[in-house]
């Protein structure tokens, strides 16, 4: 009985005080995302100021270094490849001499233009974002110290290391295309032209570049209001109701970044789509050579302006179709031709185009709901499977060190000899380490693929990017055709030892993992030809970007261990490695 006047009073002054104090607390929240807003984009604007400068010099530098130190040889590789394959005849040969000057000149004019357009946006703008990141810390201290320190020597070591990556495309991954071209085998398709038709082709191309290009300017142009505005109605409108990138508070003010910065999204989608004309323009040749007719290569460069203003009304929620013509210009279906369509029906979503056509595919920035935060996280990133593979090769590599599948100085030749000779390090081994993590995921019962976290990959949380297009099917299907043969643990080490070996019978007897090759011969063939595939799997991974980089790492951690587990001594014939050497294989 005593407690019950103070209940009551405790009650009466949570009734009446309650709300107000909610309020209260509900304009300091509001109160300190403002400060913080303003606060990171003042600091932020400082940084970039300071380091903006350098680290887009240094990327501007770099990129046009390598561009215009290689263009020679670039020239040399790609007329040699051309004049010394098999896969193309004599005319169409003439007519690809005949367009390489317009498209070394495009590879001069956009690569520098694009290096100092990524060097400006990288430069400047990387420091600002790390600033608003710093924001999303837990204590004050954290987020003060993050916000000075964030975004500055990074962002210059990260303009160094997107140069060292250009510069491995450019001098690695282009030549073994180059080389791909030229050794193919007679096995591979052949593409032949009449000489009668390299004409049409060039008189295509050329229209295609002299309609296309200011036909799509003008709709980009016209249309970029919309696009200016839409795009603030549909931020603003998750901003008021707390959806998308503003469901987070610690996000709030990176999504106030991105209302303030939304018109420079816009100009680089009309930069873009001015880019995208050019390409397609001259695919209008491609058309013509595969229908073998000169006026549906005439239909195509029209109709693609038809597609395009169809295409951005889809995105931009205008009108359907389009008014301008669109005249047929497939006879035939090309198979390629859902994943290349302008107006292709293969959009998330469930949002279908207008056309199944061949055309290059054209990008404008999605302006449906944004997804929240929480569903970004769930997605499973590409810089999370790039570290799944580069951590199965390292731990792999271990294994197969400490059962002298492959020794140090194996290691030390394919590092000293910049990864080209070697197959059994530079492909063998991240095709073992694939195999490996596909097995895996089968032995789990896993339907897509299980990595090593725990996390399965598959349709639903894969990344939504064209990389993962061209990779994350073909696994699956080879995935799913080893279960289906059914091989026994001999026939498995058999698999790793073609995998890892690429053909080198002295390194297959050299080193017995206890396999032994299947009596069928239809089991020895399934064998043989998915470790082709994932052979020729791993060759097309490792020319993409950033993975020399990281696989040159990986080499050295398993150089380190080496060291490690022998002491750093050698004895025989085998040279010991000092440790200036290693140093040196680090610059």
């Amino acid at each position: 009985m005593s407690s019950s006047p103070l209940n009551s009073v405790a009650q009466w002054v949570q009734t009446n005080y309650a709300a107000p104090i909610d309020s209260v607390h509900q304009g300091l929240r509001i109160a300190y995302v403002v400060f913080s807003f303003c606060a990171a984009l003042f600091i932020g604007f400082l940084k970039a100021v300071v380091v903006g400068p350098i680290a887009g010099l240094l990327l501007m530098v770099g990129n046009v270094g390598v561009i215009l130190g290689l263009f020679p040889f670039h020239v040399f590789w790609t007329v040699y490849s051309l004049l010394k394959t098999n896969r193309i005849n004599l005319a169409l040969k003439f007519a690809l001499l005949l367009a390489l000057p317009i498209l070394f000149a495009l590879w001069l004019a956009l690569g520098i233009f694009g290096s100092v357009l990524v060097g400006i946006g990288y430069g400047f703008f990387t420091p600002w974002i790390s600033t608003f990141e710093a924001f999303r810390q837990d204590s004050e201290a954290k987020k003060f110290l993050h916000s000075i320190v964030d975004g500055t020597w990074g962002t210059v070591k990260g303009s160094c290391t997107v140069v060292r990556d250009f510069a491995d495309i450019c001098y690695h991954s282009f030549p073994v295309y180059l080389k791909e071209l030229r050794d193919c085998s007679g096995d591979n398709e052949t593409h032949s032209i009449r000489l009668m038709e390299v004409p049409a082709c060039v008189v295509v191309g050329l229209m295609g570049l002299v309609v296309d290009i200011p036909l799509f300017t003008v709709i980009a142009i016209i249309k970029s209001p919309y696009m200016l505005f839409k795009g603030w109605q549909r931020l603003l409108h998750d901003l008021i109701t707390r959806e998308g990138p503003f469901l987070e508070t610690a996000c709030v003010p990176i999504a106030g970044l991105t209302i303030l910065f939304w018109p420079l999204v816009v100009v680089g989608s009309i930069l873009l789509a001015i880019i995208s004309s050019i390409f397609i323009g001259l695919y209008g040749s491609v058309v013509v050579y595969q229908e073998r007719s000169f006026q549906r290569g005439v239909a195509y460069v029209i109709a693609m302006v038809s597609e395009f203003d169809e295409y951005t009304n889809d995105w931009l929620y205008l009108r359907e179709g389009s008014i301008l013509p669109k005249p047929k210009y497939r006879k035939r279906k090309v198979s390629h031709s859902a994943e290349l369509s302008v107006g292709s029906s293969v959009v998330k979503g469930g949002k279908a185009g207008s056309s199944s056509s061949g055309a290059p595919a054209m990008l404008v920035p999605n302006l449906g709901p944004s997804r929240s935060v929480r569903e970004a996280i769930q997605e499973v990133k590409m810089v999370q499977i790039w570290e799944e593979l580069m951590k199965c090769c390292e731990l792999k590599g271990k294994e197969l060190l400490d059962a002298n599948a492959f020794s140090s100085v194996d290691l030390t030749e394919w590092l000293r000899t910049k990864g080209t000779n070697q197959e059994t390090i530079g492909l063998g081994l991240p095709s073992y380490a694939l195999l490996h993590s596909i097995l895996y995921s089968i032995n789990a019962g896993s339907a897509g693929l299980l990595l090593s976290s725990g996390t399965e990959l598959n349709h639903l949380n894969r990344p939504q990017d064209r990389l993962m297009d061209w990779l994350f099917q073909p696994i699956i299907v080879l995935k799913e055709q080893i279960k289906v043969i059914r091989m026994g643990d001999d026939e498995v080490r058999f698999l790793e030892k073609l995998v890892l070996f690429i053909g080198d019978v002295q390194g297959m007897e050299s080193w017995d993992n206890g396999s032994v090759a299947p009596q069928d011969a239809l089991k020895a063939a399934q064998i043989q030809a998915i470790s082709r595939r994932l052979v020729g799997m791993m060759r097309s991974i490792s020319k993409f970007p950033t993975y020399r980089r990281r696989y040159r790492q990986v080499v050295k951690i398993l150089m380190a261990y080496c060291l490690e587990r022998d002491g750093t001594t050698r004895t025989g014939s085998t040279r010991s490695m000092s440790s200036i050497e290693i140093v040196q294989m680090q610059v």
